[in-house]
């Protein structure tokens, strides 16, 4: 089975963390020949090296592990989904910018490459009289700069979102998670109207289903909007799951006060000969009742 926390680990080193507590810092530890070995808060090895931090146990990061683990590989691959979009809406809006002051010299570029654009379509297998890009591109030549402006900016505007969701669900941050989830829901019902009232391609469906799936994914593991507990349950499953959580409670069971702890077993249960007898102790009177009888004396006779 495969071992996301040591996956991980080879990949970015080991974490570990020495509590203040002396008792839990016991249970962290363990002596090797090479040193002190600390037990990695990630894949829960006893390592040497690695990233070594202390502190109390309350101030001990919340680190992933397991299945937290591959949802961070899941979002890693959204985020460079996020990242291509990024590069693709920066170039369109460079080219627009470029556009709106060298119109003419664009157009006699865009008319020489024509030809060109409409052989690689029918290669691709698509139907030129069916795109919309080729009859976009040649009714821009005829917007304003004002227009082209605005244009520019707004797809300017739009590569930057996608770069901050990049970067966000990349580095699995809680604002990068909220910042995708909503950027996304907010283009589900255009893409939903494209898909109803246009023509249907391949690419209109894959772009919808991703988008669709990346919403549902980051409300339901990720509990955003308070959706199965919301933040706090989320953060106290990352507890349930930490090492040192998990050998405080260990500790707790193995602390004085509990049964079968804090007294040796001889001392719980006392020999039957060594039990003091339950009879109550005999009284002057009995004991003088209990002497014998001296015979009477010959003298009187």
């Amino acid at each position: 089975m495969w071992d996301w926390s040591l996956f991980v680990c080879a990949r970015k080193g080991h974490l570990t963390y020495e509590p203040d507590e002396p008792g839990l810092r016991d249970r962290l530890m363990a002596p090797t020949a090479g040193g002190t070995a600390w037990r990695c808060l990630r894949c829960g090895a006893f390592v040497t090296g690695g990233q070594h931090g202390s502190g109390p146990a309350a101030a001990a990061p919340l680190v992933r592990r397991g299945q937290e683990l591959r949802g961070e590989l899941i979002l890693r691959v959204f985020a460079v989904e996020r990242f291509l979009r990024f590069l693709v809406i920066g170039v369109a809006a460079y080219g627009v910018w470029r556009f709106r002051y060298d119109r003419a010299g664009i157009q006699r570029a865009f008319n020489n490459a024509l030809p060109a654009i409409r052989s690689l379509y029918r290669d691709l297998g698509f139907d030129v009289s069916h795109s919309k890009l080729l009859p976009f591109i040649q009714h821009s030549f005829t917007y304003t700069s004002r227009w082209l402006t605005y244009l520019a900016i707004g797809l300017a505007v739009y590569a930057l979102i996608e770069l901050a969701e990049s970067v966000g669900l990349w580095l699995a941050t809680r604002w990068g998670e909220y910042l995708a989830m909503v950027a996304t829901s907010i283009f589900l019902p255009v893409e939903i109207w494209e898909l109803a009232t246009g023509r249907i391609t391949w690419l209109k469906v894959a772009a919808f289903v991703i988008n669709l799936l990346l919403v549902i994914y980051l409300v339901w593991t990720r509990r955003l909007f308070g959706v199965r507990g919301g933040k706090a349950a989320y953060e106290a499953r990352l507890r349930t799951e930490s090492v040192i959580e998990v050998e405080q409670a260990a500790l707790a069971a193995a602390s004085p006060g509990q049964p079968g702890h804090g007294q040796p077993a001889s001392a719980a249960v006392q020999l039957a000969g060594d039990a003091p007898s339950s009879a109550p102790a005999p009284s002057s009177a009995s004991a003088s009742s209990l002497r014998p009888t001296p015979p009477p004396s010959s003298d009187s006779t």
